[in-house]
């Protein structure tokens, strides 16, 4: 599950949710920070979306939205994103979100989630 959370762009906010989500022994698979310079959001993959909502929600870090997302594991060698997003533009979807992840997986986002998972192999 990609959860978001919205911070103020300011040192320590990405490590406040990354503590707080480690204290409660939730693992988290990926982050990415994206935004404009006075705030951001921080995307987190997290395999207990219930568990993180939890303890953010105690350490004062609202999630402010949360969705499924496809994780692919891939191989780390050139190509392999052109490859797979050719494979997603050719079924015609559009992508509203990628990032990496640990274990060489990427994650996709889009608003079209069985077609996204069809393109990929995914059914």
């Amino acid at each position: 599950m990609d959860l978001v959370i919205e911070v103020d762009d300011e040192p320590g906010a990405l490590a406040k949710v990354a503590a707080a989500i480690s204290d409660a022994g939730v693992n988290m698979s990926a982050a990415t920070c994206t935004g404009p310079p006075a705030t951001g959001q921080i995307h987190i993959l997290v395999p207990h979306a219930e568990a993180a909502r939890h303890v953010l929600g105690i350490s004062h870090v609202a999630v402010t939205s949360e969705r499924e997302v496809v994780v692919v594991e891939v191989q780390d060698r050139p190509g392999e994103l052109a490859d797979l997003t050719r494979k997603i533009a050719e079924a015609g979807v559009d992508l509203d979100l990628v990032y990496l992840a640990t274990r060489n997986r990427v994650v996709f986002g889009s608003q079209d989630l069985p077609a996204l998972k069809s393109a990929l192999g995914q059914n």
